[in-house]
């Protein structure tokens, strides 16, 4: 099972769930508003700049930052990739980051990102396990056996162990996180703003394509 995965402290995660920072470093750049990490971590986009968001639908910081992230991806430059992958800082968030997975294997993503935010933080609608996010994905017209066929799926599973290995390797604390094309990070703590993070992941991912061009 991947609960397996997880030794939660829940004292610490209550307290994680409250801060953007997102990362053990000290190196945050004030002036520049992010840091580089200390590694050079492998992407997943070919020639393109990876830009990956880490979230989680329980964050009212990350629905925030969606509409930020809306409106930038309207005119993106072609040269970015953005990737969103759902945090998994412990086994209460494994609901959402598999029923994330399940919108995506099943191909009904746009039908559910957007508004399950909204029915989590505008529509105050809990949902706290299986079944709950299973009558959820039915009133957006999934099937019900395809959902249990694929929560319950390896690909699944895998697609969940993947994304906790991922937030492990960049010391993911606190969301939403960005990192940029694997060798930096930021966050609104660290930006000061959502516009100001949108503003340095513009920066950085054309610093990387003007070095990756030369």
């Amino acid at each position: 099972m991947v609960q397996k995965m997880f030794i939660v402290n829940e004292n610490k995660l209550r307290v994680g769930l409250f801060l953007c920072a997102l990362f053990l470093l000290n190196n945050v750049n004030a002036s520049e508003k992010y840091i580089e990490l200390p590694f050079r971590a492998y992407t997943n986009t070919g020639e393109k700049i990876e830009v990956l968001e880490f979230f989680w639908y329980g964050c009212s910081h990350c629905y925030e930052f969606e509409s930020a992230i809306e409106e930038w991806l309207e005119d993106k430059a072609e040269y970015i990739e953005f990737v969103r992958m759902p945090a998994v800082l412990g086994a209460s968030w494994m609901l959402y980051a598999r029923g994330y997975y399940v919108a995506k294997h099943l191909g009904v993503f746009d039908k559910i990102h957007r508004p399950l935010f909204d029915a989590i933080h505008k529509e105050k609608r809990s949902f706290t396990d299986k079944k709950s996010l299973k009558k959820y994905f039915e009133e957006q017209g999934v099937s019900g056996d395809e959902f249990d066929t694929t929560y319950d799926s390896k690909d699944v599973q895998d697609s969940v162990r993947y994304a906790y290995s991922m937030g492990q390797r960049y010391g993911v604390k606190g969301v939403p996180a960005v990192i940029i094309n694997g060798k930096y990070a930021t966050s609104a703590t660290m930006a000061g703003s959502y516009k100001n993070m949108i503003d340095v992941i513009k920066k950085l991912a054309e610093k990387e394509n003007v070095a990756k061009l030369k």
